[in-house]
């Protein structure tokens, strides 16, 4: 007799991820806020200010540069704070994971649907940035539209990271050492501010083979400034395997975690 395989989850992952849905819009105000400023602020500073100094950068301007790793930064921070502080909030201090557990849910269903609100926030942050970027005339239509799927693909695989280490910290404070560690790492070395070529080539391996931040950003800019080529394929390909790979080993570790 052929055995039975169970799928650890089910469609009820889809009820967290409302539950979330219902929270976020319940401060919208808040919450929508910052994605508009965010990228204004940056270009007025960094793509006017700084851009000033500068002609081109790979042959476009600097705030047509910098604008598609504005989109990227946005996208990682949302999913990985959204699955670091507000996940260990969600679970330690509200004891809300708790009470989905008692219910139908598994606890499978319960990291699946925050690692997809996770990528949903992403694609929220990627949507509001948008208008902001196209009115300023730094993005190019219409391959800028594929900014929106792949956003939750990135999303996604930064929700898993930032579960795995929310499944392992002894405490909401030891989650500022991923945080300065290897956030603040990848928003200064992926490509964000200037080529990556400028930096030594042991630099430039790393940020390619451990950094997803750095693909994050090529595939944005190729989406922004309209240069589609096999590189992005690569770059889509190395995101998803990795994203395959992490979102298991988020929810094995939190299982590991809640399971007492």
């Amino acid at each position: 007799m052929t055995p039975i395989v169970r799928i650890p989850f089910s469609y009820r992952f889809g009820k967290v991820w409302r539950r979330n849905l219902v929270t976020f819009m319940r401060t919208w105000k808040v919450n929508f806020i910052p994605p508009f400023l965010e990228p204004l602020l940056y270009l007025l500073a960094l793509g006017l200010g700084v851009g000033s100094f500068i002609t081109q950068v790979e042959g476009v301007s600097y705030p047509r540069f910098i604008a598609p790793a504005l989109i990227s930064i946005a996208v990682m921070n949302a999913a990985f704070f959204e699955c670091t502080y507000s996940s260990y909030v969600r679970m330690y201090y509200q004891k809300t994971f708790d009470a989905m557990i008692t219910t139908p849910l598994s606890i499978e269903d319960v990291i699946l649907g925050e690692l997809c609100w996770g990528a949903t926030r992403s694609f929220i942050y990627a949507l509001l940035m948008f208008p902001v970027l196209l009115a300023f005339g730094v993005i190019d239509l219409p391959s800028s539209f594929l900014i929106f799927p792949f956003s939750l693909l990135a999303g996604f695989l930064f929700a898993s990271l930032g579960m795995c280490f929310t499944a392992v910290s002894p405490g909401i404070d030891t989650l500022n050492y991923p945080s300065f560690l290897l956030i603040t790492p990848m928003f200064l070395f992926s490509g964000t501010f200037f080529p990556l070529n400028l930096l030594p080539v042991p630099v430039q391996i790393v940020a390619y083979g451990l950094l997803p931040l750095t693909h994050v950003v090529a595939v944005m800019r190729g989406f922004c400034l309209g240069i589609l080529s096999l590189d992005l394929l690569l770059s889509i390909t190395w995101l998803a395997i990795a994203s395959t790979l992490l979102c298991p080993v988020a929810i094995h570790l939190m299982k590991k975690r809640l399971i007492i």
